[in-house]
């Protein structure tokens, strides 16, 4: 894999070259880099949903959306309390989230009622559990060429069939829902050149993590469009680029698209919807941002060891230097675990071979039809063993689970032992098959962070995963659970054709056709809470640091786990009580006190009634600054090196703002995603250069005149640590757009839109 150093031009969508002056002594064209860049894929798409008619400076108004549900009761409630009368675009809800209804009674079941209603109240989608997971129906039903669908959820991409798909937290897709618009700049846009073919055995997962080992940690496309191209895309099947494109989300890229062709067609044809195929190729002279080259060929089987999807190596690697390997995880683990549990994979080793507890295949990455079919191939005739190891397989969509019948591969893998389960996200986040305690799990999913099988720390449990294709997998249950990767089992791969019946959909979603109902009542659970009122920025700002976080990375599951708390996802105040639980227990009880301050505050008495600690602090202010109750509003922050890598979740900024929070302070934000939650949810993403840092967990921030410094556009800004004296400190903010500067100013996205 070759990565480079500059931008380059696609001559004919064939060859790479990386010199303006060899482009015109090849082609006789003298074209400038500017225009060249309009020749990718991706410009074009973004020019037609373009409505600022500025390409600097993009406005984009999406033609579909789509939540699951942990994300649509809060996008739906809050756009109600914005003024939402009817959908405007297409928006599916669909159900493979919260399917387990057993965790908190009916609490998730409400959920669901609450989406069906809503879907017939404002004209939507409803897709009701186990039915299919978001990204497979939106690929079987939504995806259409040249279109941009924007999702809740951090892997809605659809690119390998020409769609340009973005994963948002739920803010933003109340803007589309107000028929507002999605607000960035110009992104960068970088190819990725595939030629050769892949070896039998290896998967897209397989291609996937070589891809994310390379360019994660270097930022090579972080916020970027991931553009694939080059003659070795014609060599993949539709399910194999699509493996490969729903994991481009774990490089930290914007978005991705695929040049398109026969194959995609006839994609489109099987699921009825030949109209919607579009044929995609970037003109004849291409300039990209960067280029990633990759010889398909040359790719080997994968895996990535816990604790994140870019800790990658080769099966080969690992088998070879095992030990060592091992090793360097239990150092990654002091990290990731700030030592509260001891944890080790040393004692997985049996006979000098790694021994695995549990295989899974499941979800928008791993429960495709052609994933299940191979390893069912590789299976077929084995038997998994009676010992610890298990083998779960959740095909992506309930048509994929029929036509695995119809075609034998589900009986192939059932009497080997394997458990064949219904569509559901739950593995992929800790909600369902969470390993024993010291249990190592490889997985076809998309992530595999610290806690995200749903192991609780706090419960004094550790469990683990690791990454790898739906092939190696299922020949290392071949094996018995003693890692094996794909390659080197002999299996004969049917390949069998798909055949998609969409009865089973017109026999159970309901589908408004865009039909709104306003006559509907929407159906709350008990658990469904509208929420709290949040005021608007003051003058002055006086924040106390309630967490100081130094891991070089902070993942959204750290800052509001997944799993057991999503029964609470539709209630903004029982979830605030899980923010930091994994990572500072301590973080929510220290908010709260000093939210009792401002609450006071709010009131009109004294802070220093709520929290005594305040006045020495505001009696040293009034020293220098004239500060009232009035004019001062008082918060908590964090501070993070980088957080906001993982989940689009916004929960992981509301939760935080529920309990008081009014900013956040790190080095840099590790997506757009969670960086917007937090400008929607009212909170300040505030930056200070990577060094020592000016303050610890437990100070108080003092920041002059923030509300007149965010009118003025000022990008950074003087604040000050109080204690004994003032020292002066520089807090950045980065370039905000004019909107998202009224969202601040206004306190939240809610207020934004209520005037």
């Amino acid at each position: 894999m070759k990565l480079y150093e500059k931008g380059v031009y696609l001559l004919n969508g064939t060859e790479i070259v990386e010199e303006q002056e060899a482009v015109t002594a090849k082609t006789g064209k003298d074209i400038s880099l500017k225009e060249a860049a309009k020749q990718t894929i991706a410009y074009h798409i973004l020019e037609e949903h373009n409505t600022s008619g500025n390409m600097d400076k993009l406005k984009i108004k999406f033609d579909k959306l789509t939540s699951h549900d942990i994300t649509f009761v809060g996008i739906i409630q809050t756009a109600r309390a914005s003024g939402l009368e009817k959908f405007p675009v297409p928006y599916v809800l669909t159900n493979c989230h919260n399917s387990l209804c057993a965790v908190g009674g009916t609490i998730n079941e409400d959920d669901h009622m609450f989406g069906l209603t809503c879907a017939k109240k404002y004209g939507g989608v409803y897709v009701p559990p186990h039915q299919a997971v978001i990204h497979q129906y939106a690929r079987e039903m939504l995806a259409c060429g040249g279109a941009m669908i924007l999702g809740s959820d951090s892997h809605t991409r659809y690119g390998a069939l020409g769609t340009m798909a973005m994963g948002e937290g739920g803010p933003e897709l109340v803007k589309q829902l107000l028929s507002k618009t999605y607000d960035i700049n110009m992104p960068g846009v970088v190819g990725v050149y595939l030629k050769g073919e892949p070896q039998r055995g290896v998967g897209p997962q397989d291609v996937a993590l070589a891809i994310i080992g390379e360019v994660f940690g270097n930022g090579y496309v972080n916020n970027k469009v991931m553009e694939f191209v080059g003659p070795g895309v014609e060599n993949l099947s539709v399910d194999f680029r699509i493996g490969v494109d729903v994991m481009t989300t774990e490089t930290t890229c914007l978005s991705s698209i695929w040049k398109t062709d026969e194959k995609v067609k006839e994609f489109y044809e099987i699921h009825g919807r030949k109209e919607d195929y579009k044929e995609l190729n970037p003109g004849d002279i291409a300039y990209y941002d960067g280029m990633i080259e990759i010889d398909l060929s040359e790719i080997k089987p994968m895996i990535a060891m816990p604790f994140h999807p870019s800790n990658t190596y080769t099966i080969e690697e690992l088998n070879a230097d095992l030990m060592d390997i091992l090793e360097d995880c239990e150092k990654k683990a002091l990290v990731s675990l700030d030592g509260a549990v001891d944890f080790t994979l040393k004692d997985k080793v049996r006979n000098g071979k790694l021994y695995v507890d549990q295989g899974i295949i499941a979800g928008c990455a791993g429960g495709g039809f052609e994933n299940i079919c191979d390893a069912a191939d590789i299976l077929k005739g084995k038997s998994i063993g009676p010992d610890e190891f298990t083998l779960s397989v959740y095909p992506a969509s309930t048509p994929i689970y029929m036509e695995l019948v119809k075609n034998g591969s589900a009986a192939a893998l059932l009497e080997t032992g394997a458990i064949l389960k219904t569509a559901f996200c739950g593995p992929c986040f800790g909600a369902g098959d969470t390993p024993s305690n010291n249990g190592f799990s490889i997985r076809h999913s998309t992530r595999n962070f610290p806690n995200r099988e749903g192991s609780k720390l706090q419960s004094g449990q550790i469990a683990s995963v690791a990454l790898m294709d739906a092939r190696s997998i299922a020949a290392t249950a071949a094996n018995k659970g003693y890692l094996t990767a794909a390659t080197e089992v002999d299996a004969t791969f049917r390949k069998p054709a798909y055949h998609f019946d969409k009865k089973i959909y017109e026999n159970r979603i309901f589908d408004s056709k865009g039909v709104a109902d306003p006559s509907v009542e929407i159906k709350f659970g008990p658990n469904i809470k509208d929420w709290p009122a949040m005021c608007a920025l003051t003058d002055h700002l006086l924040l106390k640091v309630v967490s100081e976080i130094h891991d070089p990375v902070t993942t959204t599951d750290e800052l509001i786990p997944s799993g057991e708390t999503s029964s609470y996802r539709s209630n903004p105040l029982g979830l605030a009580e899980f923010t930091l639980s994994r990572k500072d227990p301590e973080y929510v009880g220290r908010a709260k006190e000093v939210q009792a301050a401002e609450k006071a505050r709010e009131a009109g008495e004294a802070p220093e009634s709520a929290l005594p600690e305040i006045e020495a602090v505001l009696n040293k202010i009034k020293e220098s600054y004239e500060i009232t109750k009035e004019n001062t509003g008082i918060g908590s922050t964090i501070f993070a090196v980088k957080p906001g890598d993982g989940s689009a979740r916004e929960q992981a900024a509301s939760c935080q703002k529920v309990l008081g929070g009014w900013a956040n302070i790190a080095n840099e934000y590790a997506t757009k995603r969670y960086r917007s939650n937090l400008i929607n949810w009212g909170m300040l993403p505030f930056l200070i250069d990577r060094g020592e840092l000016p303050f610890k967990n437990g100070d108080y921030l003092f920041v002059p005149e923030i509300r007149q410094a965010v009118e003025q556009k000022a990008s950074e800004m003087k604040a000050y640590v109080v204690n004994e004296g003032m020292k002066e400190i520089v807090l950045k903010m980065g370039e905000l757009t004019d909107d998202e500067r009224t969202i601040i100013l206004k306190g939240c996205l809610i207020n934004y839109y209520r005037g």
